[in-house]
């Protein structure tokens, strides 16, 4: 495709947003089968299609997904452009999109991501989340703005992206009020053979504790593995077994899930990292995001 014709792309963007021709003709003020030619020409020019049908709804393809992100951008930053030249304060926010690692603490990207609504009053953050490889194909074709994830970009992927180390903290592990009452005595020593809820293989929490507990001759009974850290504090919660935690959201987890501490490792810790393909940060709220992170939540 050598050129693209906007309108066509801006008859393909009204038509994913209002998810039917019928609802985007009666937007656009175009007849039924006049939309439907103009879709046809623009998946012609791309060379594939952009929509399947499933029943009666129209359904993005994967190449229908990518083409709708960039049109979005281009049409959001179109509407700001026009009202910028108009002297009219945009009506559109800041956009920034995030890819959450799966094994990155809800919390803790919470604590990092807040302070771009602080900061900015217009802003619209979109958080995706998934995979570290799948996250960082999307931040390789410019889709996503950083990734955050708790490790650096690993050396067997092959993209030019750079690893911005945010902070780092210790970590704490957790129980009910029964369970921390009974192994906070003669902590960590008391911890041989207690139950443990922990993270799967992947995460670097996971191959920290395993470590930590050779060091300390522990041999805890593992009686649940997940990939999904609320899961995980969810199951602690009602009693299953103690679990550990980022020690920089220790109080936002004690109150969440109604527990309490056993004790800390502060010789455990856990890095998290933002990963951009700029090496010098750009994006405004990104900056805000590492400024953050680095002065005041992993102070």
């Amino acid at each position: 495709m050598d050129w693209l014709n906007y309108h066509h792309l801006l008859y393909f963007w009204v038509i994913a947003r209002e998810g039917s021709i019928k609802q985007a003709c009666e937007r656009l003020s175009l007849s039924q089968p006049a939309l439907s030619v103009q879709l046809r020409t623009l998946e012609d020019a791309v060379g594939e299609q952009l929509f399947e049908r499933v029943g009666r709804r129209l359904v993005l393809t994967e190449i229908g997904k990518i083409t709708y992100r960039y049109a979005d951008e281009i049409f959001t930053l179109g509407n700001e452009l026009t009202n910028t030249l108009k002297g009219r304060e945009a009506d559109h926010p800041v956009r920034l999109v995030v890819g959450i690692a799966e094994v990155v603490p809800k919390m803790v990207a919470y604590k990092l991501l807040k302070v771009a609504f602080q900061q900015f009053e217009h802003i619209k953050v979109v958080c995706w989340e998934g995979r570290l490889e799948r996250l960082l194909g999307e931040l390789a074709q410019h889709t996503l703005d950083i990734v955050l994830t708790d490790a650096p970009v690993p050396p067997t992927v092959s993209i030019e992206a750079h690893s911005h180390l945010l902070g780092e903290t210790g970590v704490t592990i957790f129980g009910t009020e029964p369970l921390a009452r009974h192994y906070r005595r003669k902590f960590p020593q008391s911890l041989d053979g207690a139950r443990f809820l922990l993270p799967t293989n992947n995460s670097v929490l996971r191959r920290g504790m395993e470590e930590w507990f050779r060091k300390h001759q522990l041999h805890p009974t593992i009686v649940g593995e997940f990939e999904d850290g609320a899961t995980m504090k969810a199951f602690g919660q009602e009693g299953h077994g103690l679990f550990p935690g980022s020690s920089v959201v220790a109080k936002e987890i004690t109150r969440q899930y109604q527990v309490r501490t056993v004790g800390h490792i502060p010789e455990l810790t856990e890095q998290f990292y933002g990963i951009t393909v700029a090496r010098r940060i750009k994006h405004p709220a990104v900056l805000a995001i590492s400024t953050s992170a680095k002065e005041t939540v992993f102070k």
